[in-house]
């Protein structure tokens, strides 16, 4: 009976062996490394693609430095010393652009002149006319805060004061000054920093 039972198992043994899984098969190393160059390969060529292309940019136009403006500072005015002197000639009306003839321009009254301005001041006063024909101006030189006593003949004065600060800092200041007839006393004329008053 054995030897009926064995051809029946090897029958089953080789009926399940076929039916069976298979078992993986083993690649070669020549295969293996195919394989591994293959792959190495198509890593390289993904990385390329990955890779921006190097396109040139467009130039755009560079601005040219504009320079920028430069500030030139105004040079100071000067003004010619005049000195006015008493003379026997008398000024023809309408010709009243030089010194005053204070000798010829009838009676004078003292005013004191202070500068308030916090700078150096040169003032003129100009008398465009009174009751003797007389016209012209009279130009006074002040320090910073000097107070200056002088005579001025009677008359509706325009006053001007150019104020000069330093370090090409400067200013002026205007105003009306009037040495009535009838006034004998001494008056103040003040220069501020942007007006000439008599208070």
């Amino acid at each position: 009976m054995i030897k009926k039972i064995i051809p029946i198992f090897i029958l089953l043994a080789v009926v399940l062996t076929a039916c069976g899984p298979q078992g993986t098969p083993t690649l070669s190393p020549e295969d293996v490394q195919g394989t591994a160059e293959a792959a190495a390969w198509t890593m390289v060529a993904m990385t390329q693609e990955a890779i921006p292309t190097n396109t040139p940019v467009p130039p755009t136009e560079t601005p040219s430095p504009t320079p920028l403006p430069t500030f030139t500072p105004l040079p100071e005015p000067t003004l010619e010393i005049i000195i006015p002197t008493a003379t026997t000639q008398s000024q023809t009306q309408g010709n009243c652009e030089g010194p005053l003839n204070v000798a010829e321009a009838g009676p004078q009254s003292s005013i004191r002149i202070e500068n308030e301005t916090g700078g150096s001041v040169t003032m003129s006063l100009w008398l465009s006319g009174n009751a003797h024909g007389q016209c012209g101006f009279l130009t006074y030189y002040l320090t910073k805060n000097q107070k200056l006593t002088v005579s001025i003949p009677k008359g509706q004065y325009y006053a001007y004061a150019l104020i000069n600060y330093g370090g090409n800092k400067s200013g002026n200041a205007s105003g009306y000054v009037n040495n009535r007839v009838g006034d004998n006393h001494l008056f103040v004329v003040k220069i501020k920093p942007e007006v000439i008053v008599v208070p």
